[in-house]
């Protein structure tokens, strides 16, 4: 007898974009688990969104200054930041009109940089 177990596959990290947050499923979450606070960041040429998780020890340095640290509430089954300006300048970078409607984009993980890496170019 030849036994083939079923094996599901990975589920995708997406995140929900609106007015004001980002929000991220639970896979996307997991690589937050231990985050204390993220940095954000865009890549404007490849319409990327750039999330930095930071331990709690990355964020007490003095090396990296507080107006790029921001706060992210890490859940069971998602995690949250809110930050309406970031959110204006993804905006104004895709020209998504996020006070009507939330967006969803995948994500991926980059295991090298300890990144989470959202395109913009395909809404899902």
């Amino acid at each position: 007898m030849e036994i083939n177990w079923f094996n599901e596959k990975p589920k995708d990290c997406i995140v929900t974009l609106s007015s004001g947050t980002l929000t991220l499923n639970k896979p996307a979450t997991n690589y937050f688990e231990n985050a204390y606070n993220v940095m954000l960041g865009t890549d404007r040429k490849n319409l990327l969104i750039i999330v930095k998780p930071l331990t709690k020890a990355d964020s007490m340095r003095h090396d990296i200054p507080d107006n790029k640290k921001y706060k992210i509430t890490v859940r069971s089954s998602y995690s949250r930041v809110t930050n309406k300006a970031f959110l204006e300048e993804v905006k104004e970078m895709t020209g998504f009109p996020f006070e009507d409607d939330t967006h969803k984009f995948k994500a991926t993980w980059d295991s090298k940089e300890q990144l989470l890496i959202i395109d913009l170019k395909e809404e899902i």
